[in-house]
């Protein structure tokens, strides 16, 4: 377990053995760090989260209660990921299979994840995009598009007619 730090906060309920932790981030109980993460600054991980080995957390990134973040998950500064958002980096999972491809997930600046939204393996979410609650992003979002549904779709800009 990490020892306390001036620094940055770690619940005493909670299991850090990474040392790459930034200066003001919070740790809250019952979540799980190994040891090869790296945290950025100013962060804040809820309780009952876990956050395996090759997992990389810009400044600023807020992760919500009950999110597992597996290998090759890579969160840029400034992300929010909303509660028991489900990410996964193996697209043909086995049981028992030890040898299978990682796929790398982006989640770039500024980007935004709601509640219960289920992120593919090898998915691109661009800065400043928005994926609604409960979505299930199938293929990579751009930059600032909002999607929501199974699968998640960008939303349809809706034409305003200012003489209605």
């Amino acid at each position: 377990m990490l020892e306390p730090s001036p620094t940055f906060f770690i619940h005493p309920l909670a299991d850090v053995q990474s040392n790459q932790i930034g200066a003001g981030t919070r740790v809250w109980q019952f979540s799980v760090i190994l040891s090869g993460a790296v945290i950025g600054r100013d962060g804040n991980i809820c309780s009952h989260c876990f956050i395996e080995n090759d997992v990389r957390l810009g400044d600023r990134v807020t992760i919500k209660s009950g999110v597992q973040l597996w290998n090759g998950v890579v969160i840029e500064n400034d992300v929010f990921i909303g509660p028991n958002v489900t990410f996964s980096n193996d697209k043909h999972p086995r049981s028992g299979q030890r040898d299978f491809v990682c796929e790398v997930t982006v989640i770039e600046q500024g980007a935004s994840i709601g509640a219960g939204a289920v992120i593919l393996p090898g998915i691109r979410i661009g800065a400043g995009a928005m994926v609604g609650a409960g979505a299930v992003v199938t293929r990579d979002v751009p930059a600032g598009v909002t999607v929501v549904g199974n699968p998640a779709r960008s939303l349809p800009i809706k034409q305003l007619n200012c003489e209605e």
